[in-house]
């Protein structure tokens, strides 16, 4: 698998990350109902990765469920940490990745880590949720936008406080589809129609030249069009979590009724690419890609949005 979008983390995860976490009701997430039912998951799609794992496509049955209609924003994040005080494993280890434009010059000339080959990412100091690219920046200025810099681990203590859960691939990847089946896209087989663009991925030649008047970094929530499901942002923006361990034979080894790739593994599954993705190294922004890392990395371009049962 191309690693474009993937550093791990080489720090050991904690023991525990449960602490002070409280039971929270689901009710004020922005929900998306999903009625269940026959859905096509996975691709034949000859521009996939065989490597990982994105096929055969099949058909599953799914059992109805809620998903957010967004990432987890930052100050969704922050309501969790202030009522809980949590710390995530990037706090804990004093450091995460940054992708370098993303950096500040001036900061970026003082930083010697950088990821064995992927010198586009930086190991910064300070770097977390609360200062997305290292000492000096602040969520607050980004409130809409989503929460990056957390772990799988991570994730999963927002959505036990929450009362959620993070999606299964195939919840997410149904959803993601927004009620269409075998398109490349959410909203088509064309990555720009008429030249419009759809989704917040990398512009220009990646990773050192990006056009004129775009930044590499995320965008709010719910900036550009809304599937036909009404969720947003399911293609680009951020990598999010699933709840799904990784593995390549995904698509043939799990269950066809509600499938989750429970046998421990490495690292856990990923969807829908980020702003970091291109044509050119890594297309992980179709609806059917998959990705991954280990559960207790955290990059500047990594969140998770979630799930619950739906109402009886």
């Amino acid at each position: 698998m191309s690693r474009c979008c993937a550093p791990s983390s080489a720090v050991q995860p904690k023991e525990s990350v449960a602490k002070a976490v409280l039971s929270r009701s689901a009710q004020d997430e922005d929900w998306i109902s999903i009625e269940g039912g026959a859905s096509w998951i996975g691709s034949n799609d000859p521009e996939g990765f065989a490597s990982d794992g994105e096929g055969p496509a099949r058909r599953v049955h799914l059992s109805p469920f809620r998903i957010s209609a967004t990432a987890v924003t930052n100050r969704q994040f922050a309501e969790f940490v202030q009522e809980t005080g949590y710390r995530t494993e990037a706090e804990e280890a004093g450091e995460s990745f940054v992708f370098y434009l993303q950096i500040p010059p001036p900061m970026r000339a003082q930083l010697r880590r950088v990821v064995p080959d992927l010198p586009w990412w930086m190991i910064v100091p300070g770097a977390s949720w609360r200062s997305p690219y290292g000492l000096g920046s602040d969520w607050q200025r980004l409130p809409r936008h989503p929460v990056v810099h957390v772990s799988w681990n991570d994730a999963s203590e927002y959505c036990r406080w929450r009362g959620t859960a993070l999606p299964s691939e195939a919840q997410w990847e149904h959803a993601a589809r927004g009620g269409a089946e075998a398109l490349r896209y959410p909203w088509g087989n064309e990555l720009e129609p008429l030249g419009e663009r759809r989704c917040n991925i990398w512009q220009g030649v990646f990773p050192n030249a990006p056009v004129p008047g775009w930044q590499p970094g995320t965008v709010p929530v719910d900036a550009f069009d809304a599937n036909g499901y009404g969720l947003y942002n399911t293609s680009g923006n951020v990598w999010e979590w699933c709840a799904d361990w990784f593995h390549a034979d995904y698509h043939r080894k799990t269950s066809d009724h509600d499938p989750l790739d429970q046998r421990a593994g490495g690292r856990r599954s990923q969807r829908g690419g980020s702003f970091l993705c291109h044509a050119s190294y890594c297309n992980r922004y179709r609806t059917s890609a998959r990705g991954a890392n280990s559960p207790n990395s955290a990059t500047s371009h990594t969140g998770f949005r979630v799930t619950a049962v739906a109402p009886a």
